[in-house]
């Protein structure tokens, strides 16, 4: 009688279930994940990011889930063996994988981005650029992810990704509303401009006051729902890399067949017996923004540590005389509106203040005495101060930090009161300050939003209420049995 009692139980409340209206059940979205190859002129890598199918406003909330340097030299540097530009990148691949749930790999899409170094290789040798992106190509695509290219970015391109970057890890485009529940868009913004400087080139990007006069540095982006008017230029040639082989070019004062020779203010007294009286240079851009034939040009040059003449020497890489007496004008003649805000200063940027050890917030003078400092010091005590450094990236500081000097002051326009206003990163919280971030942010506008997935169904609470009313009169059905 007690089991005839539940099964009577059980048949009333699935009859009282089947009256009660049934529901749409939104799923939790699904988690989607990119990534993108970073292929700059001195090294490659990797990051892997990750963000919600459901997007705010048609653009994803991406978060990073992984970066991995590439082992060796930029993509650029494999021109005379194009298959290793592809082996190099097995080993941070593998570890992708191992982050991305097997049941999501092949819908990952996977992109690389060649910068300045491949542009440099493009204009010298075209043939061999398009043989190294074809072996990048074969190798990613023997991996099970959603290929979708590997290309040369323009400069503007560069700089407008990496301006996205900064201000989307910066909460200025959206921010989350614990009250609200939800995504919103700051109603005071503070969008920041972005400088970036690498091995071949430098880019500066910013929101202008008005609208940009040329329509060479004029670039629109959209995001979470609104659009930016920005100004973004690229100087090929400018990157910290070709600038030191441009410099001591400039420097060279003594002709020979096989050998040159020249003074060095840039560098540390009595640096060159550290390198057996020879520096070994591969040129590739001439003054301005000429690009030349590679030649191969064995160079030495005596240190004298001369901060001064380190700037002077440097000033003469840049053609400002090209500006005439327009204001709105950087150097070689290029169209620059006025700044604007407040900048973050990344990539090389950070990496040679950060060895200066210089904090946040330092006024010019400071950073010009520092500079200074480290310029003076003869090759020896510095040398042996800095064990542990890079003994390749060590002889370069002091070049580097007078050239970031000249590249800010002379050419950007920086002066002694918006200096406070650079801030120099390379992360913010957990991810990296780059261009790829703000790479996968735009594609995502351009990845179609995953609906919701929803079911028919009652209430999560009312199937529980049921199947609790169901076991209590089992277990008294049975209880009343025994007894």
């Amino acid at each position: 009688s007690a089991i005839i009692g539940a099964l009577v139980a059980f048949c009333i409340l699935s009859l009282v279930l089947s009256l009660v209206r049934v529901e749409d059940v939104t799923l939790p979205p699904t988690v989607k994940y990119g990534m993108v190859f970073d292929a700059g002129s001195s090294h490659t890598s990797l990051f892997v990011y990750e963000w919600d199918s459901d997007k705010e406003n048609n653009t994803g909330v991406v978060s990073q889930t992984l970066s991995c340097d590439v082992q060796g030299q930029g993509i650029s540097s494999y021109a005379n063996n194009p298959p290793e530009a592809g082996n190099s990148l097995r080993e941070c691949l593998d570890k992708a994988l191992q982050v991305v749930p097997a049941e999501k790999q092949r819908d990952v899409p996977a992109y690389l981005g060649a910068t300045a170094g491949m542009r440099l290789l493009r204009e010298q040798n075209s043939s061999a650029t398009e043989q190294v992106l074809a072996e990048v190509a074969k190798t990613m695509q023997e991996y099970p992810v959603a290929f979708k290219g590997a290309r040369i970015l323009t400069g503007e391109e560069e700089g407008a990704y990496g301006w996205i970057t900064i201000n989307y890890l910066l909460d200025s485009f959206t921010k989350y509303s614990p009250k609200a529940h939800k995504w919103l868009r700051p109603e005071e913004a503070n969008i920041f401009g972005a400088l970036d400087l690498g091995g071949a080139s430098t880019q500066i990007t910013f929101m202008p006051e008005g609208s940009v006069l040329s329509q060479n540095g004029a670039s629109e982006v959209t995001l979470y729902g609104y659009s930016y008017n920005i100004y973004t230029h690229s100087y090929l040639c400018y990157g910290q890399n070709e600038m030191l082989k441009r410099l001591a070019k400039e420097l060279i004062v003594v002709r020979g067949e096989e050998h040159l020779h020249g003074a060095a203010p840039c560098q540390q007294i009595s640096l060159e017996q550290r390198h057996a009286g020879s520096l070994k240079l591969i040129c590739l851009c001439g003054r301005g923004n000429e690009i030349k034939q590679s030649e191969n040009c064995i160079v030495t040059l005596e240190g004298s540590g001369d901060a001064s003449g380190c700037r002077a020497a440097l000033r003469r890489l840049f053609n400002f005389s090209a500006c005439g007496q327009s204001q709105d004008c950087t150097f070689d003649g290029v169209y620059q509106p006025p700044l604007r805000g407040q900048f973050i200063a990344f990539s090389a940027f950070y990496y040679n203040f950060k060895f200066l050890n210089l904090t946040e917030g330092q006024p010019l003078a400071v950073v010009r005495d520092a500079i200074e400092g480290l310029c003076t010091r003869s090759w020896e005590d510095l040398s042996s101060s800095y064990p542990k450094e890079n003994p390749e990236r060590l002889p370069k500081y002091c070049a580097n930090a007078n050239y970031i000097l000249t590249l800010l002051l002379d050419a950007y326009k920086f002066n002694e009161s918006s200096w406070n206003n650079i801030f120099f990163q390379m992360k913010v919280g957990s991810a990296d300050v780059g261009w790829t971030l703000g790479y996968m942010l735009n594609l995502t506008n351009t990845v179609p939003a995953q609906a919701p997935a929803r079911l028919k169904g009652h209430r999560p609470s009312l199937w529980a209420a049921a199947i609790t009313f169901i076991v209590l009169t089992l277990v008294l059905g049975l209880a009343a049995l025994l007894l």
